[in-house]
């Protein structure tokens, strides 16, 4: 049978945030001593560093909050538009470009084409 986990690391790291979730469902406090013993009651052993990190971390947090509102992860990249969305786009671009043309009008000195000798 093959190994889940690639490193010692990671399933030291899944044993602690599992016993930490368990600790949190059943309403108890989670403390590194609760999280030693979950995880040795489970058969698992883990560094010892692994369980009050986590038992800290976890102090004066909301997990169920945490948990319930995700990771906000990162923007997804853009997807191909579609030509209608494209075409609209450009027409509001060419509106504003319209908008931004302003005729002023006769020349410096009140002659019509601006082109007054000096």
């Amino acid at each position: 049978m093959a190994a889940i986990f690639s490193n010692k690391e990671q399933h030291d790291e899944m044993c602690v945030t599992y016993a930490t979730l368990i600790l949190q469902d059943a309403g108890i406090d989670i403390t590194a001593d609760a999280i030693g013993k979950l995880i040795a009651a489970s058969g698992n052993a883990v560094e010892p560093y692994w369980a009050p990190l986590f038992a800290k971390l976890c102090a004066d947090k909301d997990l169920t909050a945490m948990l319930l509102t995700g990771g906000g992860g990162g923007g997804g990249g853009g997807g191909g538009g579609d030509a209608a969305a494209a075409e609209v786009e450009e027409e509001e671009e060419e509106k504003e470009e319209e908008e931004e043309e302003v005729e002023l009008g006769g020349g410096l000195f009140g002659d019509d084409d601006g082109g007054a000798d000096y």
